[in-house]
């Protein structure tokens, strides 16, 4: 069985609505006056639009959007995030890790728990039940694995955490899938590297649980740019960390562009994986072919 994943993140969906003043009374205001002096310049929702498109016309199986595709988590944006994430596909078909624009101050958690519901939650789950994490999914062979690292920080700072309890709930879920032959992808907004003001404060004890279980694959974004990094697994194992830029970007060295991923589990026990992406083309607004991801067997 081969699943042909798509991942895209960071969307950041513009224009803000309409805001009050009382709603700047927290850290949105200094997020509100990052956007009108640059983001929004910067995020073209045209270019989201084709490459949405682009990606729906290569029919992948399943969509991961790893999250930021609010702004400063207004309750207003929330619909309209919402609205946008119905564009990639049915629930079933699409999953939500939260980054944290979507987690932005802590009266927005509840707006986000409930609104990406249908996206983050386990296989079979009853409509009422409320999203959490990890949560997994099982498409093809393939166990997708969400994680949420959106968390509300100080102004100025947008590190992300997983927290105790997600970590050791990640680890059973690793064991699980192993043991049951899948191949396990994590999805996660945060890219799982050193602590600072915009990585994951706990990233020690995530790669403590990877060293121990391994895992496949691991898909983030974040930082708006095209990576690769890798942790040793079990075995001596090579887990590619690798981050998708935004997908509405249109200014700076990585523009808007999406990964596609052809993940197959064999029947030995091993997992094959070929990465391609698309996106925009150098020096134009067209959309195309950006090449292979190198990844080390």
């Amino acid at each position: 069985m081969t699943l042909l994943l798509a991942h895209l993140t960071d969307a950041h969906i513009g224009p803000l609505p309409r805001v009050l003043r009382r709603e700047l009374m927290s850290k949105r205001i200094t997020g509100y006056i990052n956007f009108k002096v640059g983001r929004d310049r910067v995020h073209d929702m045209d270019v989201l639009a084709r490459l949405v498109s682009d990606m729906l016309a290569h029919r992948p199986d399943h969509v991961a959007m790893t999250g930021d595709i609010l702004n400063i988590g207004l309750q207003a944006e929330f619909p309209l995030a919402r609205a946008w994430l119905e564009t990639l596909g049915h629930p079933e078909q699409v999953s939500f890790a939260p980054g944290n624009h979507d987690a932005y101050i802590r009266s927005t958690l509840a707006h986000l728990m409930q609104t990406f519901a249908p996206y983050c939650r386990d296989d079979g789950a009853a409509e009422n039940v409320r999203s959490h994490f990890p949560y997994v999914r099982v498409r093809q062979g393939v166990a997708l694995i969400g994680l949420s690292t959106g968390v509300p920080t100080a102004p100025f700072i947008a590190s992300g955490r997983l927290g105790k309890e997600q970590i050791a709930a990640l680890a059973g879920a690793l064991a699980r899938a192993k043991e049951q032959g899948l191949a396990r992808v994590i999805m996660m907004h945060h890219p799982p590297v050193k602590a600072a003001a915009r990585g994951l404060t706990d990233v020690r004890a995530f790669e403590a649980v990877l060293r121990q279980h391994g895992a496949d694959l691991v898909l983030h974004g974040h930082n708006h740019s095209a990576s690769v990094h890798y942790l040793e697994g079990p075995k001596g194992q090579a887990i590619p960390f690798i981050g998708a830029p935004s997908a509405s970007l249109v200014r700076g060295r990585f523009r808007a562009a999406y990964h596609l991923y052809r993940i197959a589990a064999k029947s030995d026990g091993s997992v094959e994986i070929h990465g391609h992406s698309r996106g925009l083309q150098a020096g134009t607004l067209e959309i195309g072919d950006l090449g292979a991801i190198s990844i080390r067997k």
